[in-house]
């Protein structure tokens, strides 16, 4: 098959899922065209099977704002004749889908029917996609894709209770690829970060309000009143400055790492002891996920997808968002106990193991198969 993907090419989950998907693809002697506005983070390697093309704006100083749906639907539209594609998969509803149907129109006018697949990934139905403003294009977008899919059952039920969906939703969830993990390395120095006695605990994440940056920064205090613990931030975003004066405040500036954003995360976990996402709303939760793969148990809340990948007592523990005293004593808990921390640690490999990328991606072939027969 040749396929298109449409996808953001940044550090977020929805662009590492979409980016991972098309590599395994490619491997599968696929054909893969990447759409989007720059080479995506995590393509690193184009192949005789994978291909890149960016999306450019042209400046026109009648546009207060560059209109990308514009330029994305017509760069979708070139690529899809030049190449010969056999169907296009969107991440995101907006702009994506909206941009896709734009261009499967054009491309009916000249006889051309292309399938599209809409994923969607979160913001862009709870937060983004849900506001007045948007609703009505969203709507359309998915309701107008051949094959609709969620990352998780939660993100599912609540794009049918916001929207007025008239499309089925197939839940495929997000994966990881477990072969390409490393649990250590030759050059992991650990004492790098934190001296042998010292725990290190980990929060990875773009550090927008919805991730309760501050949140995470108060759990690790209440951690390391207890024991030697160092606190690694890796990522950035609008939360950081306020997240850095916290730790000034609290004494604890000397504790904690900020990285930045980084594409070395399987290095950072290798020598992580305990992972914290207490968002505010996940739709998934890859980061848990990730982490997990890493042989990291997980602290986090219990909404939105986080549930269907965290199991509680078992991979991590899951507490209401905000209830920051619980996920402090169940993060101790976990920490104080070597022998408790190694079962954690084997839990959450073996529960990530069920998201890998071997038994998610023939869904998605399965998919593209179905609805390529019916064109």
């Amino acid at each position: 098959m040749k396929i298109a993907i449409v996808c953001y090419p940044t550090f977020g989950g929805s662009g590492v899922v979409a980016t991972e998907l098309g590599i395994a693809l490619a491997k599968l002697n696929h054909e893969v065209h990447f759409i989007t506005y720059k080479q995506p983070v995590r393509l690193n390697l184009l192949s005789p099977n994978i291909h890149f093309h960016e999306v450019t704006i042209q400046e026109y100083p009648l546009f207060h704002y560059q209109p990308y749906e514009l330029a994305l639907s017509s760069k979708l539209l070139g690529t899809i004749k030049k190449y010969n594609i056999d169907l296009l998969h969107v991440h995101y509803a907006i702009p994506h889908a909206y941009a896709g149907y734009m261009a499967k129109k054009m491309l009916e006018e000249e006889g051309i029917h292309i399938p599209m697949v809409t994923t969607l990934h979160g913001t862009d139905i709870t937060l983004v996609g849900n506001h007045p403003f948007y609703k009505p294009a969203v709507t359309f977008s998915i309701n107008n894709s051949d094959v609709v899919t969620s990352v998780s059952e939660s993100l599912k039920e609540d794009t049918l209770r916001l929207f007025d969906i008239t499309k089925k939703i197939k839940v495929v969830p997000n994966f990881i690829d477990s072969t390409t993990q490393k649990t250590s390395f030759t050059d992991c120095q650990r004492e790098l970060m934190a001296t042998e006695n010292e725990r290190i605990v980990t929060h990875i994440s773009n550090f927008r309000p919805v991730k309760r940056i501050n949140d995470v920064v108060s759990i690790f205090y209440n951690v390391q009143k207890e024991m030697p613990a160092k606190l690694l931030m890796v990522g950035d975003g609008p939360e950081r400055l306020g997240a850095e004066q916290l730790c000034r405040k609290l004494g604890i500036k000397d504790k904690v790492i900020f990285l930045g954003n980084s594409d070395e995360i399987d290095k950072i976990l290798c020598f992580s002891d305990l992972f914290l996402l207490p968002s505010e709303r996940e739709s998934f939760g890859l980061a848990a996920l990730e982490a997990m793969v890493n042989k990291v148990p997980v602290i986090s809340s219990n909404t939105g997808g986080i549930p269907e990948v965290n199991v509680q007592g078992f991979s991590g523990y899951l507490s209401d968002v905000g209830n920051v005293e619980e996920m402090s004593q169940n993060a101790i808990r976990i920490l104080r106990d070597d022998v408790v921390l190694e079962k954690f640690k084997e839990n959450a490999f073996n529960q990530a193991l069920k998201f890998d990328i071997n038994e998610i991606v023939p869904v998605y072939i399965s998919l593209y198969e179905s609805i390529l027969e019916e064109v």
